[in-house]
């Protein structure tokens, strides 16, 4: 997130949100006492030293834009003591990434939108320990954006963790990125993953509906919370597609998008992804102590040696066009043989282990 001191205005507030991985930052701007008449996208465009005017009328035009509690018509006026509060898309500022050659499975590309099929392993966007290589970095190359350009970073209307596989959706102009980001923060897109999970899930489907917040113990972990005035409210449908005694494949589909929800979510049931270090994954959650069982599942964590969730389908309304598009990814090559030495191990399985 950006400072107060980047827009280099001192009566722009910047109000730090852990928002939906629409990556939607929120600001409140106070029109002064000296300031005559002026119409608002005028007023913004003239503190917002790196938006464009016309990304500003979008984002009043979409609703994104509030004057106390109405929403705001491009010709309003403000007036002193007005208080402007807005939200935009994140965009990384005053940073410059530089365009590498690196490859991208490219799903769908139009004019407007890019859908591309992340490797696990790959990093979304710049950041501390990971300045190059990443996802961004071949989008600018991919989009011809030149190295001073950093303000196309911002071209990614949602995010999934380094080592989570799957479909993101990238905004190649200011008005899909304002109206796909839109979708977003409504939850009218449609997203759903598969995940390998420790332990035999009871039910066949199911919601988890718990607010998730950052863990005071480990500032990098989130945890969910039964107090409605703490964290953020996340809602996570999951459904059983494939049991396998001590794992259990399932589809996931998100109702919110917060940081970390499925990992999150998952963990919070009883059931950790598997190989998910961070949430408790990555030892032996079920089964036997025997050798031959250690000695099975340390061949499958390297196998898969991440947490095993992929994004495997994404549905939304072209910001244009307006027709539905969806599309589904294949389950990368790691969680497949994953998968498969599990069916294997499942359909030998002793008798007293399925008791387990």
């Amino acid at each position: 997130m950006i400072n107060d001191s980047d827009w280099q205005d001192p009566d722009l507030e910047f109000v730090p949100e852990d928002e939906e991985q629409g990556m939607f930052e929120h600001f409140r701007l106070n029109v002064d006492a000296g300031q005559e008449p002026i119409r608002i996208d005028k007023f913004m465009s003239s503190h917002l030293e790196d938006t464009s005017r016309n990304r500003i009328q979008c984002a009043i035009k979409l609703g994104y834009v509030k004057v106390g509690e109405k929403t705001a018509k491009a010709n309003l006026l403000v007036r002193p003591g007005d208080v402007i509060r807005f939200v935009m898309p994140y965009r990384r500022r005053g940073v410059d990434i530089v365009p590498q050659d690196i490859p991208l499975d490219i799903v769908y590309e139009d004019d407007d939108v890019l859908v591309v099929n992340k490797p696990a392993g790959m990093v979304v966007h710049p950041g501390h320990g990971h300045f190059d290589g990443t996802l961004v970095n071949a989008l600018l190359f991919h989009l011809n954006a030149p190295a001073t350009d950093s303000e196309k970073a911002g071209i990614l209307v949602h995010r999934i963790d380094k080592d989570t596989s799957g479909l993101l959706l990238v905004a190649k102009n200011d008005e899909a990125q304002l109206k796909l980001a839109k979708q977003f923060f409504n939850h009218t897109t449609e997203r759903r993953y598969q995940a390998i999970v420790w332990g035999d899930i009871k039910e066949n489907e199911g919601t988890i509906d718990k607010n998730i917040t950052r863990d005071p113990g480990d500032r990098i972990r989130f945890k969910v919370t039964d107090n409605p005035d703490e964290g953020k409210h996340a809602v996570t449908h999951y459904r059983v597609l494939e049991r396998f005694g001590f794992v259990t494949l399932v589809e996931c589909q998100l109702e919110t998008g917060r940081t970390h929800q499925i990992r999150v979510h998952m963990a919070s049931i009883g059931h950790p992804l598997f190989n998910d270090e961070r949430y408790g994954g990555a030892e032996i959650r079920k089964g036997t102590i025997y050798s031959k069982y250690r000695q099975f599942i340390k061949n499958c964590f390297e196998i898969c040696p991440r947490q095993a969730l992929h994004a495997k389908t994404l549905g939304f309304e072209h910001p244009v066009t307006k027709k539905w598009l969806q599309f589904d990814s294949v389950v990368p090559a790691d969680m497949t043989a994953l998968l498969d030495k599990w069916r294997k191990y499942a359909g030998n399985m002793p008798e007293e282990e399925e008791e387990q």
